[in-house]
This record gives structure tokens, C-alpha cells and sequence, in this order.
């Protein structure tokens, strides 16, 4: 019995232990987190959390989404996080994802953790097809998304077919032109290249500023009716509100831009925007569902502090913020530019030492061929001192021979010769030895010629083994000369000249360091409205190219509004201007 009861009291103090937390599950862009939270949690605690883990500051656009049947909501700051109509199915699950836009995100977003969260969401709005996407500005964004993912573009690693799993292009922009895979690729990769040496969050930060001029981006867009009970689009963004036909979200048919708002009223299922002219009526709309009422009144209330807190100055934490992230650019470009310069010392010294080496391995070719031509010079001086010799020797014997003629003849004409028949017959022999002295004389002569043509022979021999071998001497010596420049040439990592410690590049930021740098940025704006008009051509040009592989009955009705509007000349941004031009205007009735 006693047993039985301190089992039951231990599980009751296990459901109670049990109670006092649960999980969550926070899915982001890029990774899946889960938390253990206490049930008097507010979902502001919850938020803290999660922008602690994930490093983020600028937490005033984020938010946790949640769904509710075929609606979204949002994570209220001030309310116990299970007091929200979620689903208590554990672990429950919240996707952090950005709440409100920013209109300028290369001035209002600081921290790279921002820009990254921002690029991957509106990233897959635009694959989605969630944001509308011309085609030729696809292409140019995608390019972009590259760079940011896979780095500068490498002919050797980067070969036809890399992006072939990659996700790059809407789906509509695929399947409105006769084009293939690698057709796109190739478009894609050609402006990835011009990308070189851009990093990963000025490759994300150029993807958002261009693609924050898309009509619709950042607009959240909700069916309402006006009170004649027309159909309409109400889209909320960072500018304001804006009234818009169902059948094109593109351009408004009317806007309130926040600072002409002077009052947004909500009553059960019922809007009225107040403007601060008072000559303009007030305009009303309701909703049909009241869940999505509250989110439109969020959005509202959200999108016009942000515009508001746009217009004063920055807070003391925004400032730390920007101060911090000048100094890391700052850091970032100064580290990029030792990098650099120690990239381009090693190429140097790589280029330095292949030129030596070739020079090395052309004095080694030269220093052989010299080799060979003394061997041959020695072998033909011994060939014709031997020749020479043999001259000489045939010499001496013709001589010998010829001076034993000389005494035959002698002999013979000493020699008495009795009779007129052996006397004729003496004439004769004597007349032959006569002239057989004689060509035998020649030719002691003609032999005597050669030798000393031998000689003359063997002596140039002579001298061209003397001169081989003082140009080997000079080439030896040249190797040697060569050897040891290349040692002194060298580029080692620890030489004083190079050594960038902190005697020699620091990165306290002087006076004269953040004015440079300003003058850099200057510059850089300069440049970007140059490159700007330079990537509107490309544009235009890679859009005129592209129009003949069009299949114009897959065109979709934004795309057919988009032409529209480009045609003449309009666009979200020149409707709210228009809209500024007489401050007494009318309404336009919708």
C-alpha cells in the first residue's frame, strides 16, 4: 500500500516536472534549431533566444512565423508563447524569417548575418515566384548568387555543367524561352566571371540591391473590399500602403505613402485610412477574416515605425552597430589588400622562379651541347694528329725512295755501256728513272703539302678545344651566378621586407586611415553608378538577345503587365510619385 502510494506521488511530481517546459523547434533559412522553453515563456523571450544563438542584433525585422489553418501569424512580444493559437503538438515549430523590409538594405542593414538571412529569403521568393522576376534580371541575380556561394570563377574548376543541380532560375523564366540548360548556364557563368573578387556578403548585398527594385518586393499583399464591395489587393511594404486590381500586383492603383497617413483606424472587419490632408475622403476597407485583420494591423503599425525611425537619427546601439561594422569593412578590405599583395608576391616569385629554372635548364642544354662539341673536337684532333703521323711516315719514304732513284741513276750513268744497244738501252732506263725520279719527286712534294696541311688542321683542332673549353668554363660560372641569385630571390614567408606583423600594418584606425577610406568609399559610389549604366546595357542587350527564343504564348499575366509597363515607362515607383505632384488631389475612385 505504502508502495503503491509513493509510486503514484513520484509520478505526480514527474507530470508536474514535466509541465514546466516544452520544445521548439525554430527552422530558419539555412538550419534547424531546437530549444527547451519554460511554459510562463512570452514569446519575446523565446525571440531573445533564438537571435542570441543565431548572433543577430538587428532583430527589429525578424520575427516567429507560425501557421494557422490557411493563414500566417506572428509571434506576439508580450504574450505566453503557449497562449497562442498554435499547435501544442510538441516539438512546435516557428520559422524565423524577416517581418518588415528594409528600403534601402545596403544603408539600413549592418551585420552580415542580416544580409545573409535577407538574401536567402528573398532568394527563394523570387525562385518561388512569390517576387516577380524579369528574365534578364534573373539571370544577372543569379549570377550573383553564384559568386556568393562558390567564390571567383575558375576556368579549371568551373566546366560546363557545374551549376546543372543548382536551383538558379524561376521555373516561368525556364519554360518561356526554347532554351537549354546549358544554354542558360553559359549566359549565367559569363557575367558570374565579371564577379571576380567580390566576397560573399558584397555579393548578397549587390543580389538585394537589386532586387529591392522589384515591384514586389517586400509587399504583402491581402484580398480586401472597398465599401461598394469591389475586389481588391491591399499591399503593405516600407513606403505604405497600397490599393492594387487583383489581376496585377505590379503597379498600385493608388498609394498612401506612411508619412501622408495620419490615422489607420480598425473595428471589427473594418480599415479606414485617414490621410493628413483632410480634403482627401478617408478610405475604407474590410477583410472577411479577422485573424488576417490583426496581421494587416501589425504590418501597419510595424512597416510605419520603421519608416519613422528611418527619418531621425540613428539610436546609440544603431551607431555602435555601424561604427563596428565600418571598422570590420575597414579590417576586411585592408586584410583583403595584404592578401592580395602577398597573392601577387608569390605569383611574382612563382613567375621568378620558373624563369630561373628555364634559364637553369637552358644554360644545362647549352652547357651539354658544349660538351658534345668538345668531345668531337678532341676526337677529330686525335684523328688528325693520327692522319698527321701517317702523312709524315708516307713523306719519309717517298724521300727514301727518291734518293735511292737518284743513286740508280747516278750508278747508272757511271756505269760503262760497251755496246750502242745496251747503250740506247742504258738511255732508255736512265730516261725512265729520270722520270720516275721525278713524279716520285712530285710526290714527296704533294705529300709533304699534306702533312702540312694536317699540321695546319690539327692545330685549328687545337684551337677550337681551347675555345670549347673556355666557353664550358663560362657557362659553368653562368649556372653557378644563376644558382645563387635564385637562392637570393627567394620569397620566403619570414623575410623582414615582406613580414606584415604588426610593426608594419596595424589596424587602429587614425584619422588619416578612416579619411582615406572615406575617400575610397566616395570613389566606389563613382564607380557603381558608372557600373550601374554599364549593367543596365548589359541588361537590355542580353534581354534582346534572349527575345527571339521567346515562346510568347507561355508569357504569364505579369509578364505581359511587365512588357506593359516598360513599354510606357511606368512602375510602382513612378505611380507613388505622381501621386506627390498636387498635395490637393482626389482619390482615384476604386
Amino acid at each position: 500500500m505504502a508502495r503503491a502510494l509513493a509510486s503514484r506521488m513520484g509520478l505526480s511530481a514527474l507530470k508536474r516536472k514535466q509541465t514546466k517546459s516544452f520544445s521548439v523547434r525554430i527552422v530558419t533559412m539555412d538550419a534547424e534549431m531546437e530549444f527547451s522553453c519554460e511554459v510562463k515563456w512570452k514569446g519575446k523571450d523565446l525571440f531573445d533566444l533564438v537571435c542570441r544563438t543565431v548572433g543577430l542584433r538587428e532583430s527589429w525585422f525578424f520575427g516567429l512565423q507560425y501557421n494557422i489553418k490557411d493563414t500566417v501569424a506572428w509571434l506576439k512580444m508580450d504574450k505566453k508563447v503557449l497562449d497562442h493559437d498554435v499547435c501544442k503538438e510538441e516539438p512546435i515549430t516557428f520559422n524565423f524569417l524577416a517581418k518588415f523590409y528594409p528600403e534601402n538594405a545596403e544603408e539600413e542593414l549592418v551585420q552580415e548575418i542580416t544580409q545573409h538571412l535577407f538574401f536567402l529569403q528573398v532568394k527563394k521568393e523570387i525562385l518561388d515566384e512569390e517576387i516577380y522576376c524579369p528574365p534578364e534580371a534573373s539571370v544577372l541575380l543569379a549570377s550573383y548568387a553564384v559568386q556568393a556561394k562558390y567564390g571567383d570563377y575558375d576556368p579549371t574548376a568551373h566546366k560546363p555543367g557545374f551549376l546543372a543541380r543548382e536551383e538558379l532560375l524561376p521555373k516561368r523564366v525556364i519554360n518561356l524561352y526554347q532554351m537549354t540548360p546549358e544554354m542558360w548556364e553559359e549566359r549565367i557563368a559569363a557575367w558570374y566571371a565579371e564577379h571576380r573578387g567580390r566576397t560573399r556578403d558584397e555579393a548578397e548585398m549587390e543580389y538585394l540591391k537589386i532586387a529591392q527594385d522589384l515591384e514586389m518586393y517586400g509587399v504583402n499583399y491581402f484580398f480586401i473590399r472597398n465599401k461598394k464591395g469591389t475586389s481588391l489587393l491591399l499591399g503593405v511594404d516600407a513606403l505604405g500602403l497600397h490599393i492594387y486590381d487583383p489581376q496585377n500586383k505590379l503597379t498600385p492603383k493608388i498609394s498612401f505613402p506612411w508619412n501622408e497617413i495620419r490615422n489607420i483606424s480598425y473595428s471589427d472587419k473594418e480599415f479606414a485610412i485617414k490621410p493628413l490632408d483632410k480634403k482627401i475622403e478617408v478610405f475604407k476597407f474590410n477583410s472577411s477574416k479577422l485573424r488576417v485583420n490583426k496581421l494587416i494591423l501589425q504590418l501597419c503599425i510595424g512597416n510605419h515605425d520603421l519608416f519613422m525611425r528611418r527619418r531621425r537619427g540613428d539610436s546609440l546601439e544603431v551607431q555602435q552597430m555601424k561604427s563596428q561594422a565600418r571598422e570590420e569593412k575597414a579590417r576586411k578590405q585592408m586584410e583583403r589588400q595584404r592578401l592580395a599583395r602577398e597573392k601577387q608576391l608569390r605569383e611574382e616569385a612563382e613567375r621568378a622562379r620558373d624563369e630561373l629554372e628555364r634559364r637553369l635548364h637552358q644554360l644545362q642544354d647549352e652547357a651539354q651541347m658544349a660538351n658534345e662539341a668538345l668531345l668531337r673536337s678532341e676526337e677529330t684532333a686525335e684523328l688528325l694528329h693520327e692522319k698527321a703521323q701517317i702523312a709524315e711516315e708516307e713523306a719519309k719514304l717517298l724521300a727514301q725512295k727518291a734518293a735511292e732513284a737518284e743513286q740508280e741513276m747516278q750508278r747508272i750513268k757511271v756505269t760503262s755501256i760497251r755496246s750502242e744497244q745496251e747503250k740506247r738501252l742504258m738511255e732508255q732506263k736512265v730516261l725512265e728513272a729520270e722520270m720516275l725520279a721525278l713524279k716520285m719527286a712530285e710526290e714527296s712534294e704533294r705529300r709533304a703539302k699534306e702533312a702540312e696541311h694536317l699540321k695546319q688542321d690539327l692545330q685549328e683542332a687545337r684551337e677550337s678545344e681551347r675555345r670549347a673549353k673556355h666557353k664550358l668554363l663560362e657557362i659553368t660560372s653562368k649556372s653557378a651566378y644563376t644558382t645563387t641569385n635564385s637562392n637570393a630571390n627567394a620569397l620566403p614567408t619570414d623575410v623582414p621586407s615582406f613580414n606584415f606583423s604588426g610593426d608594419n600594418l596595424t589596424f587602429d584606425f587614425k584619422d588619416t586611415d578612416m579619411k582615406r577610406l572615406s575617400m575610397e568609399i566616395e570613389k566606389e559610389k563613382v564607380e557603381y553608378m558608372q557600373k550601374s549604366k554599364n549593367l543596365q546595357e548589359q541588361l537590355n542587350e542580353l534581354k534582346t538577345e534572349i527575345e527571339s527564343l521567346k515562346l510568347k504564348e507561355r508569357e504569364t499575366p505579369l509578364d505581359i503587365l511587365h512588357n506593359e509597363n516598360a513599354d510606357k515607362g511606368t512602375s510602382k515607383q513612378s505611380t507613388i510619385k505622381k501621386q506627390h505632384v498636387s498635395q490637393g488631389r482626389r482619390p482615384v475612385c476604386i
